[in-house]
C-alpha cells in the first residue's frame, strides 16, 4: 500500500512539474522586464525541484516494493542487505523518511541505518533548487511591487 502511495505522489509531482514548466516558459516568453524574468526563473526552478523530489520518491518506492516482496529469499529485507550479512540479519523492519528522502532499516537493538536506495545527489539538489525557487520568487514579487504604478 505504501508503494502505491509513493507511486501516486511521484506521478502527481510529475504532473505539477509539467504545469510549472509550461507556466515558467510562458512567463519567460512574455517577460520584458526584470520581475517577469524572476517569476519565470522561480517557476522553472520550482518545476525542477518538484521533478527531482518526485524522482527521489520513485527511488524510495522501488526500495519499498523490494522490501515488501515476499517469498523465497525475502529475509533479510533486500534493500537492507547492502550493509553486509551480519548487520542485515539484525534488521527487523524499515521506515521511509520524506524530508530528507531516504529508506531506513531498523535494527532489533533499536538502531537504524540509511541505505543507498536514494542517490546521494537527490536531497542536496532538492534543497538547492528549493532555495533558488524561494529566492527568485521573493525577489520577483518585491520587484514587481516596486515597479507597479501607484493606484490613485
Amino acid at each position: 500500500m505504501l508503494f502505491l502511495g509513493l507511486l501516486l505522489a511521484a506521478l502527481g509531482g510529475a504532473a505539477v512539474a509539467a504545469v510549472l514548466t509550461v507556466r515558467g516558459l510562458t512567463a519567460a516568453f512574455r517577460a520584458h522586464e526584470r520581475p517577469g524574468w524572476l517569476r519565470a526563473a522561480a517557476l522553472l526552478a520550482g518545476a525542477a525541484t518538484v521533478a527531482m523530489y518526485a524522482g527521489g520518491l520513485l527511488h524510495v518506492g522501488f526500495a519499498v516494493m523490494r522490501a515488501e516482496d515476499g517469498g523465497a529469499g525475502s529475509f533479510p529485507i533486500e534493500p537492507c542487505r547492502e550493509a553486509g550479512p551480519q548487520l542485515a540479519s539484525l534488521v527487523d523492519g524499515y521506515a521511509v523518511s520524506y524530508l530528507p528522502i531516504r529508506f531506513e532499516c531498523h535494527l532489533s537493538d533499536g538502531g537504524t541505518y540509511v541505505t543507498s536506495s536514494v542517490p546521494g545527489y537527490v536531497n542536496p539538489v532538492v534543497a538547492a533548487l528549493g532555495l533558488i525557487t524561494a529566492t527568485s520568487g521573493i525577489l520577483g514579487s518585491t520587484t514587481a511591487r516596486r515597479a507597479r504604478p501607484p493606484v490613485a
